[in-house]
């Protein structure tokens, strides 16, 4: 599957916006707590991807799967710890913390393509991260005003899932660069077996209930397996920094949704810092449309 850039830029719109359920739906669980969340819907995750991936690629994809290349395990290994800390940090501090965490990705993905890919990156693309970084440390420094306690150990949790996704993108955009048509597709499925086998042990007693385990098998096919497989093929057209980007929606989204669906107020400096991440990303996808259209 190919896409072209517009499409895969609205895609991604779409990506973000099933990735921003995840915050909402956590705050109407009863019983499952810390790991045992992560657990249940990495492991519904895997069920999906179990279905879903010979559906979409044949039932040859089992035997195409590249065991041995290190992409693959890189990248597995990268999602494993995406979906591991996200979850986790949830639990631990408000949604709008989290996802404000997670914001950080443009500036470590810029800084590791450039380091390791050598991309130059456009001014316009510059000029929208350092907006974005404006807008996230404003609401950044409103979270710390409250003087949540559990602020810190969960903003540090969630701090882990923009490094790996840093790297996920950037791993993907090697790949293609190397033309070694490496389908990462399956490594989704891969960092949901591996955190679903990390977290087993840390999860046991169970203690979720049957409306836990329902609205986490929920999560597990609309919020991850079905965004995170179409997100990989996104970033085959996009590049990382411009995923990275278009990810930031998710913070947006997430807190809209949190606030209307799970009474979870976001200060006003919050909402203003959200705008002014949502305008960063308005700037670099129009100005990037206007040039290559003219």
């Amino acid at each position: 599957m190919r896409l072209t850039h517009g499409m895969a830029v609205l895609t991604m719109v779409g990506v973000t916006i099933l990735w921003s359920t995840a915050g909402v739906v956590t705050r109407y669980l009863t019983h499952a707590q810390g790991f045992e969340v992560n657990f249940w819907r990495s492991f519904f995750t895997l069920l999906s991807l179990l279905v879903i991936l010979p559906l979409w690629q044949g039932r040859g994809v089992w035997s195409r799967l590249p065991w041995r290349n290190p992409y693959f395990w890189y990248s597995g290994i990268c999602w494993s710890i995406m979906f591991t800390a996200f979850m986790v940090a949830l639990t631990l501090t408000a949604v709008a913390n989290v996802l404000i965490t997670l914001a950080v990705g443009p500036l470590f993905t810029a800084l590791i393509t450039r380091i390791f890919l050598g991309h130059q990156l456009p001014l316009r693309t510059w000029i929208a991260i350092v907006l974005a970084g404006l807008g996230i440390g404003w609401m950044f420094g409103s979270q710390l005003s409250l003087g949540d306690p559990g602020f810190l150990i969960g903003s540090l949790v969630a701090l882990c899932v923009p490094m790996a996704g840093a790297v996920q993108w950037t791993l993907t955009q090697k790949s293609e660069s190397e033309g070694k048509n490496l389908d990462l597709v399956p490594s989704v499925l891969l960092g949901a077996v591996i955190s679903t086998l990390g977290t087993w042990p840390l999860s046991v007693p169970f203690q979720a209930s049957a409306q836990d385990i329902g609205l986490l098998a929920l999560l597990g096919l609309f919020q991850l397996a079905i965004p995170c497989v179409t997100a990989v093929v996104c970033a085959r057209v996009l590049k990382a920094p411009e995923v990275s980007l278009l990810a930031l929606l998710e913070v947006v989204f997430g807190i809209a949704l949190a606030w209307w669906g799970a009474n979870e107020e976001p200060q006003l400096s919050v909402l203003l810092g959200g705008s002014l991440v949502l305008g960063a990303l308005l700037m670099n996808h129009w100005l990037g449309w206007r040039q290559n259209n003219v």
